[in-house]
């Protein structure tokens, strides 16, 4: 019987999965391998009702430079329970290939420790994928599709900049980057925003949405005391991750809670929530400036990869091929700036709970203190001029506000 090898993705779409399927396809099909597809990520894998597709040369070839994914993808996080080897035995499966995130690959960390305690023989090599850059990868790698979300972002968010200069109005963006806040520190980084707000920055106090928007006022009377009456401040929707609930429920903004009591994140704007409450202290503060909700999030999923992700994913499309070769299961594929393949096992890098912890963005680099020291904010030697708009100046100095150290000959010093 022809040896197969299956597919899945799982989580939510990234630019470049398509290449990522195309190029393992190719690449095995040369060999003479049966190339499946398997529709809805885990979710029908174990009850006999997958819905697969086989993939030949010219489906594989089509869908290469493709935006979102041609197998349909679901979050769905099967228990060990559930788990079961007779898909893969009845279509003589010698290798499972799973594209996704975090979430992804500790499910399929779990299935790889069932398959072996059952003395089941398939290779199992996850593919890392996330907009959000969040998997510990070597070298500092990107997770693929994270430069092509970035680079639709700076797109929008140009032309957000330009809709602000022109029309003398703020806007609030929120990002995508449920832990980590690589995708909206680089976005505001390349835009030039004035602030940019991600959850690793409240690495010495506690967040609230008093410290967020006094923030981002923080910047408003700076950029008002140089004359300047635009701007656009960039949120990471993670800080609402690190929201204690009840911070969430005093807000007196209308959520859906779920069955445990818990506000439905998902079902809202992020920008809309911080822009309410922002709209509200300008008010209570008696100063007028206008500013708009913006809500950067699934129009950044399933654009075109951009060529570094093109070449990324074929990259580890081949490096699939590879490591299966070489007899690896259980682990990550990953790649070098000289694209050298090399495995992450698992279970090197889970928790104690069997999850992937996130990577964060790392405050301390020299890339972000140039970053954060270029803020437009104020600092100590703005009070005077900020007092005709904030009779309490210094509670709005940005470097107080996070407990950071500023020295005006020297760097930013977060840490």
């Amino acid at each position: 019987m022809q040896k197969s090898v299956a597919i899945l993705c799982a989580g939510g779409p990234a630019p470049g999965i398509n290449t990522v399927i195309s190029t393992i396809a190719k690449v095995f099909l040369k060999d003479n391998y049966r190339v499946i597809g398997i529709h809805e990520g885990y979710k029908n894998l174990f009850n006999g009702k997958a819905e697969i597709v086989n993939i030949n040369f010219h489906y594989a070839d089509r869908i290469f430079p493709r935006g979102g994914s041609t197998l349909r993808m679901s979050r769905y996080k099967p228990k060990n329970t559930e788990f079961s080897a007779d898909f893969f035995t009845e279509n003589n499966v010698v290798l499972l290939v799973t594209i996704g995130g975090d979430d992804t690959a500790s499910t399929s960390n779990r299935l790889t420790k069932w398959l072996a305690d059952q003395h089941i023989n398939i290779q199992n090599i996850h593919v890392p994928k996330t907009i959000d850059n969040d998997i510990p990868l070597p070298d500092m790698m990107p997770t693929f599709g994270f430069n092509s979300a970035k680079d639709e972002g700076v797109r929008i968010g140009n032309t957000i900049y330009e809709d602000s200069r022109t029309s003398s109005t703020w806007f609030v963006i929120s990002s995508m980057g449920r832990s980590a806040g690589h995708l909206a520190f680089e976005i505001g980084a390349s835009c030039h925003f004035p602030v940019i707000i991600i959850p690793e920055m409240f690495n010495k106090v506690k967040v609230t949405f008093e410290r967020i928007v006094n923030l981002i006022i923080s910047s408003m009377i700076k950029r008002k005391i140089n004359k300047v009456e635009h701007g656009v401040a960039i949120v990471s929707e993670g800080v609402f991750h690190i929201l204690d609930d009840e911070e969430i429920k005093n807000s007196d903004i209308s959520f859906t809670y779920d069955a445990h009591g818990h506000p439905e994140l998902g079902n809202v704007s992020k920008a809309h929530i911080i822009n309410v409450l922002l709209q509200r202290k300008l008010k209570t503060l008696g100063i007028d400036i206008k500013s708009r909700p913006v809500e950067m999030g699934y129009e950044l999923r399933c654009c075109r990869p951009v060529a570094f992700d093109l070449t990324l994913c074929t990259v580890l499309g081949m490096g699939v091929k590879r490591l299966y070769e070489q007899g690896f299961k259980g682990c990550i594929v990953s790649t070098t700036r000289m694209a050298e393949i090399k495995p992450i096992f698992m279970k090197d890098i889970e928790d104690e709970t069997g999850k992937i912890p996130p990577r964060l963005v790392d405050i301390n680099t020299e890339f972000a203190r140039l970053v954060l020291s270029d803020l437009h904010v104020l600092n100590e030697s703005d009070y005077e001029k900020a007092r005709p708009y904030l009779p309490n100046p210094e509670e709005y100095d940005f470097y107080k506000i996070l407990d950071w150290t500023y020295e005006p000959s020297a760097m930013l010093r977060p840490a």
